[in-house]
């Protein structure tokens, strides 16, 4: 029984080791990875972006999402072996979506803690939607 959990534990923590969690800051915005972010039109409009950003909403105003929108839209950005990065205002909903798209999809993910109100907390200079 013990071996069975025991590898049952190992399948379950490769499931989610294409997912991480990384505190977000210019330093890593400096490393060569796409950055995808997840906010709404009127967040990008209201704060800006992060430059070379792509922007691709994951949640609307409303709080629903798209799935399969949403994985069309991805899959013209980046590929499965492919690791990027997703940012929201604060990380919640790119925690969400990173879990999902490595769980269910297989993508190599990073979710930016603190988001975008962190950068621009720590005076980032975002570029205008």
């Amino acid at each position: 029984m013990k071996k069975i959990l025991s590898i049952i534990a190992i399948l379950l923590s490769s499931l989610v080791a294409d997912f991480k969690e990384i505190m977000i800051s210019e330093d890593f915005l400096n490393r060569d990875i796409k950055i995808i972010n997840i906010r709404t039109q009127s967040e990008w409009q209201e704060t800006g972006i992060i430059e070379g950003a792509y922007t691709l909403t994951f949640f609307n105003e409303q709080g629903r999402f798209d799935e399969q929108s949403f994985i069309r839209s991805l899959e013209s950005i980046v590929t499965k072996d492919e690791e990027f990065a997703l940012v929201c205002r604060t990380g919640s909903r790119t925690k969400f979506a990173g879990n999902l798209l490595s769980q269910k999809y297989g993508y190599k993910v990073i979710s930016l803690n603190g988001g975008m109100s962190e950068l621009i907390k720590e005076d980032y200079e975002t570029i205008e939607y």
